[in-house]
């Protein structure tokens, strides 16, 4: 068996949650509004990456170093 080298924690408002969710590489969040969809996905393979889509047109990709800076900007 892999090694598991992250966890995933999902709750909503209606009081669901999971936890618990083993990853050995890679995690994704998907969230579906309507006809839009964003998505949120970590990688723990050699550093963390993180990215984040909204739709197919507007995506950020890079280091958790980097996504930590990109919302200090803002």
């Amino acid at each position: 068996m892999s090694d598991i080298r992250m966890t995933t924690e999902m709750r909503t408002d209606y009081d669901c949650e999971t936890t618990g969710m083993p990853a050995e590489r890679w995690g994704e969040a998907v969230f579906t509004v309507g006809d839009q969809e964003l998505a949120i996905e970590v990688s723990v393979e050699q550093d963390v990456i993180v990215a984040v889509m909204a739709g197919d047109d507007a995506v950020w990709k890079g280091t958790l170093e980097g996504f930590k800076a990109l919302l200090r900007t803002r």
